[in-house]
């Protein structure tokens, strides 16, 4: 057995790192990674104002707290948001990657804001 058994023709089709299955890179050199569910719950009751702020996420506000739901590609982007968060001064109180469910297709094409569970319009 080689010493790297990522060099030559015997190579692994993937690698397991951190939980996560990395596909091979492509002819560029470039690998395929899909995206990750991201959940941040920050203190306080975010307002029309603020959800602006997180047009980008779904945003479920709760008795005390305010929830932020996003796709991010990486952990470049989680550290992104969070800077976004902190920098509005606001208190983080939890963070967690959301499990993945193998029978989930597709993404939501929009960001849906709720209040307390239910759909706000």
């Amino acid at each position: 057995m080689p010493d790297n058994p990522r060099k030559g023709e015997d190579a692994i089709a993937a690698t397991r790192h951190a939980s996560r299955t990395y596909e091979p890179a492509d002819a560029r050199g470039l690998a395929a990674v899909p995206a990750q569910t991201y959940e941040i719950t920050f203190t306080g009751r975010a307002g029309r104002t603020l959800r602006a702020e997180f047009d980008d996420c779904q945003v479920t506000v709760g008795p005390d707290t305010t929830t932020l739901r996003a796709d991010l590609p990486d952990q470049v982007a989680l550290c992104g948001l969070v800077q976004r968060i902190t920098g509005l001064g606001l208190d983080i109180v939890d963070v967690h990657l959301v499990p993945r469910h193998p029978a989930t297709t597709g993404k939501p094409d929009r960001c849906d804001v709720r209040e307390g569970g239910h759909d706000a319009s």
